[in-house]
């Protein structure tokens, strides 16, 4: 199933061009919908500093919330990849600040992810682990886990995720991620599997990879929930 090609194509929308899967089913799991714009009849007056549109004071929409500001609580325009939009679009103060934090998501931790770290890996309750290198898809939705075996869990079918720490001090010295415990359900299943990962050779690059997806379960539940 991760073999068949993710083609895409460029759409207009009112909030802008977007460069989106044709087929919705390669949606990258870490998307955001479009919101729903308010109304301009519903909206009167500016939603942050409550300033009343007329011919001077135009209203915008901001492209993540959807929600009518004046022009001086709606003016920067943020790159926002979870949407696909092609070119950064108008935000309001708070969204764009949520933007930029995901831009670098999508600049750095990405590209950590897609690199991969090693680990050693056991399903479930065995006790034989096995070295292998766990990367995410190119198209973010799959985890592939390449070692004498292989074998793939979808982002969409985690149901938890923990990254295991170690480190800690009474003098409150820094924790390092040391693993990580998957819950899942595999493919034709409606059983849920454990995935046990413990950083192997390279504890720098598994720490940086462990850290990256840490990050990618925040966005990966926010896409759930919106």
């Amino acid at each position: 199933m991760s073999a068949v090609p993710d083609g895409k194509k460029l759409v207009r929308s009112p909030s802008g061009l977007r460069m989106i899967p044709e087929n919705g089913a390669f949606t990258s799991p870490f998307s955001l919908d479009e919101p729903q714009w308010v109304p301009d009849k519903e909206c009167p007056r500016c939603m942050q500093c409550d300033n009343k549109f007329d011919f001077i004071t135009r209203k915008h929409h901001c492209r993540r919330c959807g929600r009518c500001f004046c022009d001086k609580c709606c003016s920067q325009k943020v790159a926002l990849p979870r949407m696909c939009f092609v070119d950064p679009v108008r935000q309001c103060t708070e969204c764009s600040l949520i933007s930029q934090k995901e831009v670098e998501f999508y600049d750095k931790q990405l590209k950590v992810l897609t690199a991969g770290g090693t680990f050693l890996v056991r399903v479930d309750s065995s006790e034989k682990s096995e070295t292998m290198v766990c990367r995410l898809s190119n198209n973010h939705r799959y985890l592939f886990l390449d070692g004498e075996s292989h074998f793939e869990v979808e982002l969409s079918r985690i149901s938890s995720m923990q990254v295991l720490t170690e480190g800690s001090t009474p003098g409150g010295g820094s924790l390092r991620a040391s693993g990580m415990v998957l819950q899942y359900k595999p493919p034709g299943s409606q059983n849920l599997q454990l995935l046990h990962m413990d950083i192997a050779d390279d504890k720098r690059i598994a720490s940086a990879w462990l850290a990256a997806m840490h990050k990618a379960a925040k966005l990966l539940y926010e896409s759930r929930d919106q």
